[in-house]
């Protein structure tokens, strides 16, 4: 037998973990007797027969149980209530509304752990996803947000899946830094010299020297310096983590914590990296479109009207290459009044980007070649010693999807770079070791996960596509 055979037996009621979900049970034939385990989404009563909507999050698809109360203790019947969990064993029906071919009809209920109606926070429906984030515990048991989390792990599976077909190694870089990949400065402390006593912060010490390690450390804004010192070994890694960012910012696009994937490969120019890019946001796309039907639908239908069609449009399109310094021509001669001025030497806001995506190429675009004055310290400079070689995935309906680039390989290069930027050399030892010992091109990008299931689902904020949210003033739960 397999891991989803149905479970038949009371005696098996105790089983260490569930073997049937529902979405397996409602692909099985009536006359299968089964035993199913989760929660009470409704309940409902007509002419001595109860129904109730039972999921356990295994699909978007509820199982209807169906109840004879006849048969059943009156006591028990009342006690069952939205968010109480069941487990029920019957047999399946033939079920006659639409949207699913079979019911359970119930010979047997168990409540394991009730929900006082008085209490339980879900009782209405329609409560806004303002209000869900203040219960984000519980909110997982609603539509939206069992969607956004099945559809975060197929994804999630996905990318690594992508990776590894392609012979990536997998790799773990520390979260704990001391180097700002970024340069922005925007980075959280890590320090046992804090402490808190009577609600106020008090110094143990004010040394960095006696400090935990003996020097500032943050939390890492990105694993990509570190990645890049595993592929000058390693050739092809990934990481796929938890970053953090300092920022003050309460915006709809903004999280405290988030989770990056960055994929760096040695030997490896922009042109490799732009093409890699392609490859995998379509991949993981297809995978959720292929995977995770029935949660995009209900996407579609209630929460971003046409983001199915999106989609699919971004999975069969061939991406256009287009150079900053064109892409700023196009946006200067489109007789648009953008909300932010265009010139070379501006950063390209969404406004832009998706007039490019949407207006300008109908189709995904990928800009390259930024000038150097807007880009990180570590992205190659080119021979006009104007521009670095940078490259942004942008998308129709958000734009940037996507940001990477080739590495500065050259040692004397980099140093100038490190210098221009006004950071601090001996910071970065360790990584302009990598251009004095065998150096060789290579290029990465990072993608959000966050701003990825964002665009999968159509959601609008941040905050609703990951589980548990940090952003200024808020670390609950």
């Amino acid at each position: 037998m397999s891991t989803t055979d149905v479970i038949k037996s009371t005696e098996n009621k105790n089983v260490h973990y569930v073997k049937q979900y529902i979405k397996n049970v409602l692909q099985q034939e009536p006359g299968d007797t089964v035993t199913v385990k989760g929660w009470v989404k409704t309940k409902r009563a007509s002419k001595g027969i109860q129904f109730i909507q039972l999921s356990d999050g295994s699909c978007f698809t509820d199982l209807q149980i169906v109840i004879d109360a006849s048969k059943f203790e009156e006591n028990l019947l009342k006690e069952i209530s939205t968010g109480c969990s069941l487990l029920v064993e019957g047999t399946l029906v033939e079920s006659p509304a639409a949207g699913q071919k079979v019911e359970l009809s119930a010979t047997d209920i168990e409540i394991v752990g009730s929900a006082p109606v008085e209490d339980y926070p879900l009782q209405k429906k329609g409560a806004t996803f303002e209000f869900l984030r203040e219960i984000a515990h519980l909110r997982c048991r609603t539509n939206t947000f069992g969607a956004v989390n099945r559809i975060r792990s197929k994804a999630s599976w996905a990318i690594h899946q992508f990776f590894n077909e392609r012979g990536f190694h997998y790799v773990n870089t520390p979260i704990i830094t001391a180097s700002d990949c970024e340069g922005a400065g925007e980075m959280f402390y890590v320090s046992n010299s804090l402490a808190v006593e009577n609600g106020e912060y008090k110094l143990k010490n004010k040394n960095p020297q006696e400090d935990f390690f003996a020097k500032p450390a943050y939390l890492t804004v990105s694993g990509q310096l570190e990645g890049e010192t595993l592929a000058c070994g390693l050739t092809n890694v990934y990481t796929f983590g938890p970053t953090f960012r300092a920022e003050n910012s309460n915006s709809a696009r903004h999280l405290a914590e988030f989770w990056m994937i960055e994929p760096e490969m040695a030997f490896c120019n922009l042109e490799g990296d732009m093409a890699l890019a392609t490859e995998f946001i379509q991949y993981v796309i297809k995978y959720a479109l292929d995977n995770c039907s029935d949660d995009i639908e209900f996407f579609n239908k209630r929460i971003e009207p046409g983001i199915l069609e999106t989609l699919e449009h971004v999975v069969n399109s061939d991406f256009e290459h287009v150079s900053y310094t064109d892409a700023i021509k196009y946006l200067e001669n489109s007789g648009e009044k953008f909300e932010y001025p265009i010139h070379w030497g501006a950063d390209l806001q969404s406004e832009h980007e998706r007039w490019l995506t949407e207006k300008k190429i109908g189709k995904p675009v990928i800009v390259y070649n930024y000038p150097k004055e807007i880009k990180a310290f570590y992205m190659r400079l080119n021979d006009d010693n104007k521009t670095v070689a940078a490259m942004d995935v942008l998308v129709p309906k958000i734009g940037e999807i996507i940001g990477g680039s080739q590495r500065e390989e050259r040692h004397n290069v980099l140093v100038q770079r490190i210098k221009e930027q006004n950071l601090e050399e001996e910071a970065y030892w360790w990584y302009l070791d990598l251009r004095k010992f065998g150096t060789v091109p290579h290029a990465g990008f990072g993608l959000g996960l966050e701003r990825l299931i964002m665009y999968i689902t159509g959601m609008k904020n941040i905050r609703d596509v990951i589980p548990y949210y940090r952003c200024p003033r808020n670390a609950d739960f």
